[in-house]
């Protein structure tokens, strides 16, 4: 995306979605997202019983 430090408001909002809409689109993902995350659901189930 180009410098926008110079534009005003709108033409930097213009610009800033004119280069989204120029982006190529993303891939699709492979694995959920979040899925490199730790489970804890266990632990914390665990520790309300004490």
């Amino acid at each position: 995306m180009a410098n926008t430090k110079n534009l005003e408001h709108k033409e930097r909002k213009a610009a800033k979605r004119k280069s989204r809409a120029a982006a190529p689109a993303k891939v699709a993902r492979t694995t959920p997202r979040g899925s490199n995350k730790k489970k804890l659901k266990s632990l914390v189930r665990g520790a309300t019983k004490r």
